[in-house]
């Protein structure tokens, strides 16, 4: 159609000879013309039939001004028809087109242009061709496809179901669709899917019973065979049945309904298409009907089947992963095949993590990992069984003891196939043994040291003040600092916050940091290492370890190197160390408790002490007051130490001298409850009656020293140097020449150690010379 003589005539097919325009009506097909435009200007009879409009009424349309396309297609079609236009060749389109009813049928529309002798376009011509079959079927055979993607890839049953009846639904109009599977008892019919029945009668159907008055579906399980209702309203097979009655309220009329067989003739359940309209199915919907309930089969016995080994695998590993023991799978180098769920829980690693070797290199200690590893490499020659204790990491980063027994799987040559290990967790045991070793060292070392008291001996109201914070804050576990002179009680009252804690059953571990030699405190706190440094000869736990879950009480904290400050800090930050000569972190569950005699702002000032740990010891700062605050105790105590040191050596005292009492009263005790116990000693080994007394030189010649002794040196430099000189030589001589301790020069002068040194070399004062007073 590329010329025509008559332009005219061609766009008007309303004059064309009666036969052509019979023949343009009758074609089977919808003939339509339109101008260069793209406006309709004719439609044949069938088109006008099948639309339900006259020739007038779409006449000038544009495709856009008619309702006449399903809305989903309406812009493809616009978009493609005006691509058409503007290129002026010929081109096709699909498209569902509404019939007059509102039912809506695919369509190729073929268009071609029409020009005159000159090329210049005059018209457009178009045929539309129903193809609504042919496109039903390859949306089926699409969405069959798809359907059995979804079976392989293991989608559930449920849903490929439902999607196999949507399917159906979507390219045959006006239908409804169901499945029904036979229940576990073969007794009943169960809901499998139906997306677009009516609620009432999805729950008719679902549980209705086996037998043949229960309803096609009933039936057709029952017989074995195929049932077709064509109107429901007139079928005698249901006259009297519940099941009619729902689906005629439902405004469905007719249902086709097929048995689902499985691959050996056992009845699966039945697929079923309902219609609103009284029908018969045509070959086109047996056919569907044949092809869906094979793809049913397959979908409801291939679920079946992965149901039936996952059931069977879910049976096993419940077995095994009920056991509460550690079973590890090995092959027979030792690697990792296989793990339960305990292990996985414990460690927080995945199967495949371990799989990759983290068993053997990230869970097991280090230090076991040799012992373990040789005994594998005999077992593996010798095949026989053999048990290992080893420690494993948990998640939570602390390791834990563990008791195996490996056991070789052999072939039928004797050769191993397999290592199957099971594992039991002896940690409690291991922490048992322990602390057992920790507090019997901590006992020994409070036997071997003298204490001051047993109880704290007083009820001034300067003490009763202190026991009250000490109630307080014992409950909790924060971090207390204890400031006090020497002498006073500090690790009295430490040890009564222990008592009074949720800890008191786990060990209270004293250090005193003054009397270890700034090398070895980092060692002593923390622990080393077999080969850490020299001497090391083996491992050493810490006395951090040793209090884990209990209380450390850190005495004369003031006297800390400051590279042990740093690692101190480290743990009351983050509550982990690591051991000298190790970079594993520990972590630990210690509350700490410090004391001193020092004023550690200075030593802050003076750089001797880290501002941050200051501020981490100071949560709850607790003052301990000296003797000379208390006097209203000295009789009470004065009393227990007499009763206490007479038992001791077998001596019966009955009386206290007015005179001594009120000298105790009087005295400023410069060495606090420690001064003040000595004292008491000494006199009761002098006395020889039944009164006691003291010489009342002791205390005197105490005085007379301490005065010498008068303020500390907050500013050291700022004085005259000879009057700093003496002061500094007054203290060294009371100490004996010891500079630092609770004893020594820096803390009568309360300043800290490393200042009192450089002040002795500035001076140049001898401190040797002191040793001999």
């Amino acid at each position: 159609m590329s010329t025509s003589p008559d332009a005219k005539s061609i766009r008007e097919p309303h004059s064309f000879d009666p036969h052509v325009r019979l023949v343009i009506d009758t074609i089977p097909g919808f003939v339509w013309c339109a101008g260069p435009d793209g406006r309709i200007e004719f439609l044949n009879q069938r088109g006008l039939d099948y639309t339900g409009f006259s020739l007038d009424q779409i006449k000038g349309w544009n495709w856009k001004d008619t309702n006449i396309l399903h809305p989903d297609d309406m812009q493809s079609l616009l978009e493609s028809w005006g691509a058409i236009v503007a290129s002026g060749d010929e081109g096709e389109i699909q498209a569902r087109m509404r019939r007059f009813d509102g039912q809506y049928r695919w369509f190729l529309f073929r268009v071609a242009p029409l020009r005159d002798d000159s090329g210049r376009l005059v018209a457009w011509w178009g045929i539309d061709v129903e193809i609504d079959e042919r496109k039903n079927a390859e949306d089926l055979l699409e969405g069959e496809n798809k359907l059995l993607e979804m079976i392989a890839t293991g989608a559930p049953l449920s849903l490929v179901l439902d999607s196999m009846c949507r399917l159906i639904e979507a390219t045959n109009s006006g239908t409804h669709c169901s499945v029904l599977l036979v229940d576990s008892s073969r007794n009943a019919l169960k809901h499998g899917a139906a997306p677009t029945l009516p609620a009432r009668l999805v729950t008719a159907l679902n549980g209705a019973p086996l037998n043949p008055r229960a309803g096609p579906c009933a039936l057709a399980t029952y017989r074995k065979e195929s049932v077709i209702v064509s109107d429901v309203s007139s079928d005698e097979r249901w006259d009297s049945g519940e099941w009619q009655n729902v689906v005629i309220e439902s405004n469905l009329r007719s249902c086709w309904t097929s048995p689902i067989f499985s691959s050996d003739k056992e009845v699966l359940g039945t697929f079923a298409i309902y219609s609103s309209e009284p029908c018969h199915p045509t070959p086109r919907y047996q056919k569907i009907i044949d092809q869906f309930t094979h793809v049913a089969a397959v979908a409801i016995e291939t679920s079946r089947a992965e149901e039936k080994i996952r059931q069977d695998e879910r049976e096993l590993r419940e077995i095994v992963e009920a056991i509460p023991q550690f079973i590890t799978v090995l092959a027979p180098n030792g690697n990792t095949l296989y793990v339960n769920r305990p292990v996985l829980e414990f460690t927080g690693l995945s199967l495949d993590e371990l799989r990759a070797g983290a068993l053997r290199t990230r869970v097991i200690h280090q230090d076991d990992r040799g012992v373990v590893g040789d005994e594998i490499r005999r077992a593996l020659s010798a095949g026989k069984p053999f048990e290992s204790e080893y420690r494993l990491l948990g998640k939570d980063g602390k390791y834990r003891w563990f008791f195996n027994r490996f056991n070789p799987l052999l072939n039928e040559d004797g050769q191993i196939i397999r290592w199957y290990v099971t594992g039991v967790e002896i940690d409690d045991r291991k922490q048992a043994e322990q602390r057992v070793r920790n507090e019997i060292v901590a006992l020994r070392e409070d036997i071997d040291r003298v204490s001051m008291f047993e109880e704290i001996v007083g009820s001034s109201d300067a003490l009763n003040a202190v026991l009250a914070q000490v109630a307080r804050v014992a409950p909790m576990d924060s971090t207390v600092l204890i400031l006090g002179e020497t002498g006073t009680g500090k690790e009295l009252v430490a040890r009564a916050i222990h008592k009074r804690s949720n800890r008191s059953a786990r060990p209270f571990i004293r250090v005193n940091c003054a009397a270890i030699p700034s090398s070895l405190i980092a060692s002593e706190l923390f622990g080393h290492e077999k080969g850490a440094f020299t001497g090391a000869l083996a491992r050493r736990l810490g006395r951090f370890e040793s209090a884990d879950g209990g209380t450390i009480f850190l005495d004369e904290i003031g006297e800390l190197p400051i590279e042990t400050q740093v690692a101190l800090l480290r743990v009351l930050q983050e509550r982990e160390f690591e051991r000298v000569g190790s970079s594993q972190p520990i972590s630990v569950d210690v509350r700490v408790v410090a004391a001193t005699n020092r004023d550690l702002k200075l030593a802050v000032e003076a750089s001797s002490f880290r501002a941050d740990l200051f501020y981490r010891f100071n949560v709850f700062p607790l003052r301990v007051p000296s003797l000379r605050e208390r006097v209203d105790d000295i009789p009470l105590l004065v009393e227990y130490l007499i009763e206490r040191y007479a038992k001791k050596a077998g001596k019966r005292i009955r009386n206290i001298n007015a005179r001594t009492m009120e000298l105790f009263k009087t005295y400023t005790w410069p060495g606090n409850v420690r001064e003040l116990q000595n004292v008491i000693e000494r006199a009761v080994i002098l006395c020889d009656g039944e009164t006691f007394s003291v010489d009342e030189t002791w205390l005197q010649h105490e005085a007379s020293r301490e005065s010498r002794v008068k303020v500390p040196l907050r500013h050291l430099g700022r004085l005259d140097p000879v009057q700093e000189m003496e002061m500094i030589e007054a203290a060294l001589e009371e100490s004996r020449g010891r500079v630092a301790g609770p004893l020594g020069a820096a803390a009568k002068l309360r300043i800290p150690r490393q200042t009192l040194e450089s002040r002795i070399t500035s001076l140049g004062i001898n401190k040797h010379r002191f040793k001999s007073v």
